[in-house]
């Protein structure tokens, strides 16, 4: 399922802004952009989003600056490092036997020396704030997607509906497509010269009984109905369905093929079609769904 979601929150002169997207996946994969200096916080974010999406590719920015009114808060100087890398430049020169004397442009550039308050203030300090604007986020992009879920839930309950009608349909013409391809069977041994035996010789009505069982399809109609009834039950239950509607179009799919290949009825091969487009489009569907 596709959304996105904005988040910002400061605190105690920073500001933590958070924009996180997703779009449609049958699995979980979560993307998340940090700053440097607030990696270690990554699992805890990771955990946060878990809690809210459970299906699709999710993305996540996370970004940490000094609020408006703190601007002259943002960079200091780490003075003990600057120390300790001009007295290690300066050995060097000893070494090199080179004139040069240490700039203080080269100290500053120096990793580490100019660091932002974010930088020389421990990660999880920082977590309260981010996980405060990762929460109004995550609940903007989950109101998104539940809009959007209701479309596709209609959507598959349409399906669903074409669908019942079909069975239904095949249902009523089952017994009379059944007792046809007895008639056919009894017309084939007269036609291959075999009535000498009689049609009440108990091998003939064994074989009789035997194919036309071979065409029955009660029972795929019944597990069928039944799918489309665990259908029902998962869209009331308000919990993640992705993977269970995966898995009754898998199911469904199977007792559909075994109808069409038992059916010798033009009429119930025509209703088996009207079924195959219509779980297929369900399938589609089915797979937006968190």
């Amino acid at each position: 399922m596709t959304g996105y979601g904005w988040g910002e929150q400061s605190q105690k002169g920073f500001k933590a802004t958070v924009e996180i997207s997703s779009v449609n996946r049958k699995q979980s994969e979560i993307t998340i952009s940090l700053p440097r200096e607030l990696d270690v916080l990554e699992a805890q974010i990771r955990d946060e989003i878990n809690k809210q999406v459970a299906r699709g590719r999710i993305t996540a920015r996370i970004s940490l600056h000094a609020a408006d009114d703190h601007q002259a808060a943002r960079v200091h100087v780490n003075a003990p490092l600057a120390r300790a890398y001009v007295a290690q430049f300066r050995r060097l020169a000893r070494d090199l036997k080179l004139a040069e004397a240490v700039s203080l442009d080269l100290v500053l550039r120096a990793p580490g020396v100019l660091q932002s308050d974010a930088e020389s203030t421990e990660p999880e300090a920082f977590w309260p704030l981010i996980q405060r604007a990762l929460r109004r986020a995550l609940k903007v992009l989950v109101a998104m997607r539940e809009r959007e879920g209701r479309h596709l839930r209609k959507d598959l309950s349409t399906r669903i509906g074409l669908m019942r009608k079909a069975v239904a349909r095949i249902r009523a013409r089952a017994p009379e497509a059944q007792r046809r391809y007895r008639e056919q069977l009894i017309e084939r041994i007269r036609a291959a010269g075999l009535t000498n035996l009689g049609l009440e010789d108990e091998r003939i009505l064994k074989e009789v009984v035997f194919f036309a069982d071979r065409s029955d399809i009660s029972e795929e109609l019944a597990r069928l109905e039944s799918h489309f009834d665990q259908y029902d039950e998962a869209i009331k239950s308000g919990e993640p369905v992705g993977r269970t509607l995966d898995f009754l179009a898998q199911e469904m799919n199977r007792e559909i093929n075994t109808i069409g290949s038992k059916s010798n009825n033009a009429l119930i091969s025509r209703e088996v079609v009207t079924l195959k487009t219509e779980l297929e489009k369900f399938r589609e569907q089915a797979q937006n769904v968190e």
